[in-house]
């Protein structure tokens, strides 16, 4: 009976509480539902497009063979001219015209003050053939205060009526319009903004279709091709108590959000619809067929226009290809909503649930009660697909599950049986690589795949030895080596174990390690670096005991006749996404981490003896960094193996601990230093060489400086250049070794 009443208040709490944040706090669950929308679009799978809706891309091909994007006017008006000949029935323009065109004669003869009218004007050109083709501009809103005022306001044909409009509106309101030139603008039978708002997570899901702007609403670009195409004048807005609840242009329905958002019911990923080069258009190089009659939207799809967009099929998904399937979904009326009844379902869901899951857990045996709850919990997220992909009805699925799942781990004898099953693996994997702390976190985690490999951001750490070599010949047998090692490995893993960190690996005289895995810290990267600082400072009193023991006698003399310490130690760090997690054989795996970001932190330490430095971290890094410290811009490099171009900096120290600084300098020499440094620096990144030069030179000069090397790579760059003139300087410098 105990057990009975135990179970039964804790239903009646469990299914408060999950109401309570249900009605109260629904934005905190919002994104993780949405990411089970999106898992439901992916099981479905990919849908063919209205073969209606074709896309002219504006691809890499039509990039290399009609140049650089933004072209000139004239072909843009070339190719509208002939989407026209080919018989499109109506073209949306993903794409604002809102500079003049630099290119035309016409301006090219206003610049040089040559009053020729007789020359071409490209910007008339185009506003000439846009009014001449089924063609509907776009623009886009700013949609907050970006430092520009506003200035014009768009214009559309369309006549909008609102029923039973509350006293508030609750439609988005932007800053300004961005538009197109006034002779493209003006000369447009109509317009439409074409913004997709992401939400939190930075993947579209809606799309709004209007916008109150200056008191008066604008239909997006899709809405307004589908009003212009039904030939129809008006789009009603209809309210109710919440805000929009319908949009409805002649006899099409379209179902919204409070904000005129329509969930977008995604085809697949990108290519759902037909694409066809532009270049193929412009070159009338096609089958006639393939735009006669059809909608036609021009967009591009090319990776350096940056008009991609995170959707729930595809992580590079073309901006111009949502509105093809916010089009698709209002002309086949194949909508996901959720209607105003759905959240009395949810209601009862979230009630009768938790009821299910108490019958569940007074099941004899523990099998029968866990196969009970694989069921309920496959007819919940069955049933919330079939609604959703068949229904077009959005219920919400994870507040009853994480109600169902909370109360079914309460069970005693599935907590026991999950909980020292995970205790005893990760004891065995993580004994001797992380804290007692992290440990006992971990093993408190009730996460089943928390070993599983998954991506998340990390911050990386190789340290490697000076003088390795040399230290191994002196000493000179394998069991003192290992002595000297340990006697160096062990308070530098303390370091970086205390600080959260996990040791990955002892690779000879390096160390692997990094931050954020397999549990989350907050600051990682601060972590990190202090972890790396805290082990240079370790460094005077490691030396000190080094040179008093005996067994390593040999090495202490060798370094002093050099003036060099018995260990010095190089260390590169860098923030970025990984893949972490348990990786290997069936019989031999280590929970690990691989991936780009940890080759970046290898290459880092070891360009610490080209630069001087002993401790280098990537622009990555820095930006991630909350802490104090005293930088050192060092260089913006692509490394071998990579393209992209990494800015890697120094650190000297915490700026904090500068009193007990790593340098024989004081906080002013050294503040001073790097200000004339950074100058020089500014200098050099904008080609002014000889000026850099000079500066270089001055500082280099000085007694007291941190980091002598520096100088004399960048006077030797400086010189090379004023010798060598580069045809264009970005200011990155090419690393063809590892270190």
């Amino acid at each position: 009976m105990k057990k009975i009443l135990f179970h039964l208040w804790m239903t009646l709490g469990i299914a408060a509480v999950a109401l309570v944040g249900y009605l109260k706090y629904p934005s905190v669950f919002m994104p993780f539902e949405h990411k089970i929308n999106d898992a439901m679009f992916l099981l479905r799978g990919e849908i063919q497009g209205d073969q209606n809706i074709v896309i002219v891309d504006i691809d890499e091909k039509s990039l290399k063979e009609l140049g650089q994007w933004p072209w000139s006017r004239d072909k843009v008006a070339h190719l509208l001219e002939n989407l026209k000949g080919y018989g499109a029935a109506i073209i949306g323009i993903d794409v604002v015209f809102a500079e003049p065109d630099n290119s035309s004669p016409k301006a090219v003869f206003r610049k040089l003050g040559i009053a020729d009218t007789n020359v071409a004007d490209y910007d008339r050109m185009l506003g000439e053939t846009i009014a001449q083709t089924p063609a509907i501009v776009g623009y886009v809103f700013a949609l907050s205060n970006d430092g520009v005022a506003p200035e014009n306001t768009p214009t559309t044909n369309a006549v909008i009526i609102e029923k039973n409009k509350p006293a508030s509106s609750f439609l988005i309101k932007p800053y300004r319009a961005v538009l197109n030139i006034p002779l493209i603008q003006d000369n447009a039978y109509s317009s439409g903004y074409f913004n997709t708002l992401p939400d939190k997570d930075g993947v579209v899901r809606s799309v709004p279709l209007v916008m109150e702007y200056g008191g008066i609403i604008y239909p997006s670009l899709s809405l307004e091709m589908i009003r212009i195409m039904l030939n129809e004048r008006k789009i009603t807005l209809e309210y109710d108590d919440r805000g929009v609840n319908r949009i409805m242009v002649g006899d099409r329905v379209i179902p919204t959000d409070f904000y005129a958002r329509m969930m977008v019911n995604y085809r697949g990923s990108a290519k759902s619809y037909r694409y066809i080069s532009a270049a193929d258009v412009y070159n009338k190089k096609i089958d006639p067929s393939l735009i006669e009659g059809k909608i036609v939207l021009l967009g591009t799809s090319a990776a350096g226009l940056l008009d991609l967009r995170s959707t729930p099929f595809d992580s590079a998904y073309p901006g111009v290809e949502v509105h093809a399937n916010v089009m698709d979904n209002i002309i086949n009326q194949t909508f996901i909503a959720q209607p105003i009844w759905a959240v009395g379902v949810d209601i009862v869901t979230i009630l009768v649930v938790p009821f299910l899951i108490f019958a569940i857990l007074l099941l004899p045996g523990a099998m029968a009660s866990f196969a009970a709850f694989i069921a309920l919990n496959a007819g919940i997220i069955g049933g919330h697909y079939y609604l959703m992909m068949r229904e077009g009805i959005v219920l919400n699925t994870l507040i009853p599950l994480l109600a169902m799942i909370a109360l079914f781990l309460a069970g005693q004898v599935i907590n026991y049986f999950l909980e020292n099953k995970q205790k005893e693996m990760i004891k065995g994997k993580f004994a001797r690589k992380v804290s007692p702390a992290v440990m006992n976190d971990i093993l408190s985690s009730t996460t089943e795949d928390i070993l599983a490999g998954t991506e998340r951001e990390i911050t990386i750490f190789f340290s490697d030895m000076r003088n390795f070599t040399n230290i191994s010949e002196v000493l000179g047998n394998p069991k003192g080596l290992i002595r000297f090692m340990n006697a160096y490995m062990e308070p530098m893993t303390e370091i970086i174990i205390k600080s959260g960190g996990t040791v990955d690996k002892f690779i000879g005289d390096a160390i692997m390690a990094y931050w954020n895995a397999p549990l989350a810290i907050e600051n990682h990267a601060d972590k990190a670096v202090g972890a790396a600082l805290e082990q240079l400072h370790g460094l005077d009193k490691l030396n000190s005991a080094l040179k008093k023991n005996p067994d390593f006698a040999k090495v202490a003399e060798m370094s002093d006749k050099k003036g060099l310490p018995i260990v010095d130690i190089g260390i590169g760090v860098n923030t970025g996404t990984a893949i972490v997690g348990e990786m290997g054989t069936r019989g031999r795996s280590d929970y690990t981490v691989i991936g780009d970001t940890i080759n970046l932190g290898s290459r880092l330490e070891s360009l610490c003896k080209y630069y001087n430095s002993r401790l280098n971290i990537s622009g990555f890094t820095k930006q991630a960094l909350k802490g104090e410290y005293i930088f050192r811009f060092l260089d913006l490099v692509t490394v071998k193996g990579k393209s992209e171009p990494v800015e890697i900096w120094q650190i000297h120290d915490f700026d904090r601990r500068m009193k007990h600084t790593l340098y024989p300098v004081s906080k002013e020499e050294l503040d001073q230093e790097l200000k004339r440094y950074h100058e020089a620096i500014e200098l050099y990144k904008t080609g002014l060489f000889a000026e850099a030069l000079a500066l270089f030179k001055e500082v280099e000069s000085w007694e007291n400086k941190t980091n002598r090397s520096i100088y004399k790579i960048y006077i030797d760059r400086c010189e090379h250049y004023i010798q060598n003139p580069p045809e264009s300087f970005n200011g990155v410098f090419v690393h063809t070794t590892k270190g």
